[in-house]
């Protein structure tokens, strides 16, 4: 699927330019499974390293372990062996405490499966980390509608995941993410149930957000045209991730 945004998709920063500084880093990274008669590696020594503002998608077959990937980035999984590092903190000296009001803080997640809460509405869900985070109800809902908003869902905020399609759901979990203004968001399968004009205004969102607040995406994706959307395509392939020319 192609999709024609607002913007089109950036370019390397000219050499001139200052780079950004980097945002997420991780090296070794080791993954290893001890289930049934011997060891699984899924991921082995893997290095990546991505500066704010940089968006970075990552491709491989079904069960290469984009998604163990993505969990260990945002340290809802421990790594066998090696480190990541997010805005120079290194998760492994993170309690489990200090971990989750990290990811509150700096990171946002798009989940394959949006599970969003069914008995909350739309705008309650897409507000739930800024409560948890300590602000009052009717400021982090006040927050939640403009995002809300800006991904085509403010007149559904009321309704509950259950009187919405899977591509509404979709978008309330993406405005979700987005609503703690992360400087990490990590998407598994972003528009996969999105049709191809509510993906390219997604996009053109992630391109925004990117380009004015240097938020920087991961995206786990089988989607060849959002791919090539972003700054930087990499393969995961037998553990180790390998860059992906630009198709000509």
């Amino acid at each position: 699927m192609s999709y024609s945004t607002s913007s089109s998709a950036s370019t390397s920063t000219s050499s001139s330019a200052p780079q950004r500084p980097v945002m997420l880093d991780c090296q070794g990274l080791t993954r290893v499974y001890s289930e049934g008669p011997q060891d699984l590696t899924v991921l082995d020594k893997l290095d990546l390293s991505v500066r704010a503002g940089e968006r970075v998608a990552i491709v491989g077959s079904s069960g290469s372990g984009k998604t163990t990937l993505l969990n260990l980035l945002g340290g809802l999984d421990r790594p066998s062996d090696g480190r990541v590092v997010i805005a120079g903190e290194p998760l492994s000296t993170l309690n489990e405490a200090a971990l989750g009001k990290f990811r509150n803080r700096y990171i946002g997640f798009v989940y394959q499966f949006h599970h969003l809460l069914a008995e909350f509405t739309a705008v309650e869900n897409a507000a739930l980390p800024l409560i948890i985070r300590g602000q009052s109800k009717k400021t982090a809902e006040k927050r939640a509608m403009q995002i809300l908003e800006r991904v085509g869902m403010k007149a559904r905020a009321d309704h509950k995941p259950g009187e919405l399609s899977g591509g509404e759901r979709q978008r309330v979990a993406i405005a979700r993410a987005l609503v703690t203004d992360p400087s990490l968001v990590l998407m598994d399968e972003p528009t996969g149930n999105l049709d191809q004009t509510t993906a390219a205004t997604i996009l053109a969102l992630m391109d925004e957000l990117a380009k004015e607040s240097a938020c920087a995406f991961v995206i786990v994706t089988h989607d060849v045209g959002l791919a090539a959307h972003q700054d930087r395509v990499l393969k995961l392939d037998a553990g180790k991730l390998v860059e992906q020319l630009p198709a000509v």
